[in-house]
């Protein structure tokens, strides 16, 4: 089975294992990983998810000698409406996602990481455009998420050169949330999902979305979004419980 689905409390963790290929994804590969955001999103029993790479390695990006077996979908082929090259990426989850990066993260594994909301990384970590190398375009939304997360300067610096970063700069350049010693990125990656899991959740998930939409709203109706989505929060009644643990004094532990 290339996808291992595991959920521990509530967090999911979703773990590409295709050994062979450094964890490239065929369009197998990509259905199943697609498959198991679309359990993350439908599950009351998951608020926050993993992904990660088995043996050591995040992810090599499309599994470019799957790409040219006969009858294998070509890059002229990839549909503008469904699921992306990689599975997930063109998917807004409701619920966050972490990336727990060992080794290598390239390519359409370097999507798949700027996908996620976080990156937990190993300090010998890679991350890079290496699909410049064989003239293969960015097409899991690696040229957008890219720009947002990181600047178009940096961005570009990736995009052009294709070279790889590592650890230290990868967190300077905010390419890495947080930065670990290697062989810990999985388990930091699901103590922090712990940590983001435990708070009340509606909030969070509301300011979450109200953060993503906002990127292709004028000012105005990204704060109008946001009020929508802030009051709908509101309309749960998760705020009062929230008042009566402050007002236990909860705020000072």
């Amino acid at each position: 089975m290339a996808i291992h689905y595991d959920v521990q409390d509530e967090v999911a963790v979703i773990t590409i294992d295709r050994p062979e290929v450094a964890n490239a994804v065929d369009r197998p590969t990509a259905e199943a990983l697609a498959d198991a955001f679309r359990r993350v999103e439908s599950s009351d029993d998951v608020n926050v998810a993993v992904l990660a790479g088995a043996n050591d390695t995040f992810c090599a990006g499309a599994d470019l000698k799957a790409m040219r077996e006969p009858g294998a979908p070509r890059a002229s082929r990839v549909e503008p409406d469904g699921d992306g090259p990689v599975g997930p990426t063109r998917m807004l989850l409701g619920k966050p996602v972490i990336a727990a990066v060992e080794g290598h993260a390239v390519a359409g594994g370097l999507e798949l990481a700027a996908w996620c909301d976080l990156r937990v990384a190993a300090e010998d970590a890679v991350f890079g455009v290496y699909c410049r190398r064989w003239g293969i375009p960015l097409m899991d939304g690696g040229t957008i998420r890219l720009a947002r997360l990181i600047g178009h300067s940096h961005a570009l610096d990736l995009i052009l050169t294709g070279r790889g970063v590592h650890g230290e700069e990868a967190l300077r350049i905010g390419l890495a949330n947080r930065l670990v010693p290697t062989g810990q990125a999985l388990a930091a990656a699901i103590e922090l999902a712990h940590a983001i899991a435990s708070p009340p959740q509606a909030a969070l998930r509301s300011d979450r979305l109200s953060s993503y939409e906002q990127w292709s709203l004028p000012l105005d109706e990204a704060l109008a979004g946001e009020y929508r989505h802030g009051m709908a929060t509101l309309e749960t009644g998760e705020l009062f419980s929230g008042l009566d643990r402050y007002a236990a004094g909860e705020w000072r532990r």
